[in-house]
């Protein structure tokens, strides 16, 4: 037999291709089920209703210790706080993928590009233990670099032009070095604004945000604590400017052409 030959009919060459056919489909399987830990049971469209692949593509459960104490199992079947949280649209047609039309208010009840996660309701840490995401007031070994002006003080206006409130304080995150929100007070209540969604102009002293309208700030997802945010309550905030880059306004839902 020629050299590297196991048989007259199998050689060394057809095993590696063969074990490797076999540790591929493995791979392929491995990470088809383990894709599956968020995501399931699938939401049947139009029906309703959810459904599962089946026992065979679902992977055991798996128990991800968390880095700040407790744990999460995954996966897991529908918490009963995403079961409590009905859809607040309708579907344009009856078939799958069609697209939702709000029913109630589409910036507050998690629609479209508004969107959001029920997170867990408990703040960001950081390895510490601090809160992540923290008010200057409270991270006070923060400060505005001495090249900008402070946007303490600075005037908030809508996409309308309207002014909205003023600028009490800012937001930092303690990991990442950098502004997260700007604490704004819409006639003595303080809201959120989410720092990617403002454009700070220095030189007037402004805030403009683009996505919603000034009169729509007093309706801002608020805070449990003045000085604490949860993950909940960021996807809430978050969610809520987003929305109004769609919903803000009944001329922002209609086609450019």
């Amino acid at each position: 037999m020629p050299v590297g030959a196991l048989t007259t009919h199998l050689d060394v060459a057809q095993v590696v291709l063969y074990a490797f056919w076999i540790f591929f489909a493995i791979l392929i399987l491995y990470l088809r089920r383990e894709d599956r830990r968020e995501g399931y049971p699938l939401v049947s469209e139009p029906r309703g209703g959810t459904e599962a692949p089946g026992w065979f593509m679902i992977p055991d459960k798996k128990v991800f210790r968390l880095f700040h104490g407790g744990s999460v199992t995954s996966p897991q079947s529908v918490p009963a706080s995403q079961k409590e949280r009905p859809v607040k649209a309708v579907p344009t047609s009856p078939f799958g993928g069609s697209p939702l039309i709000p029913t109630g208010n589409p910036m507050l009840d998690g629609v479209g590009p508004g969107s959001w996660v029920q997170r867990s309701n408990t703040p960001d840490l950081t390895v510490e233990g601090l809160t992540r995401i923290a008010p200057m007031r409270v991270a006070n070994d923060f400060k505005v670099d001495e090249h900008d002006r402070d946007p303490r003080g600075f005037t908030v206006i809508g996409a309308d032009g309207v002014v909205a409130g003023t600028v009490r304080d800012i937001w930092v995150d303690r990991s990442e070095v950098t502004i997260r929100y700007l604490e704004v007070d819409v006639k003595g209540k303080r809201v959120l604004l989410p720092i990617t969604f403002s454009k700070i102009d220095q030189g007037k002293g402004t805030v403009k945000v683009e996505s919603i309208l000034g009169s729509q700030f007093a309706a801002a997802p608020t805070l449990s604590s003045p000085d604490r945010v949860t993950l909940l309550e960021e996807d809430k905030i978050v969610a809520y400017y987003g929305g109004g880059t769609l919903y803000a306004e009944p001329s922002r839902q209609e086609p450019l052409l």
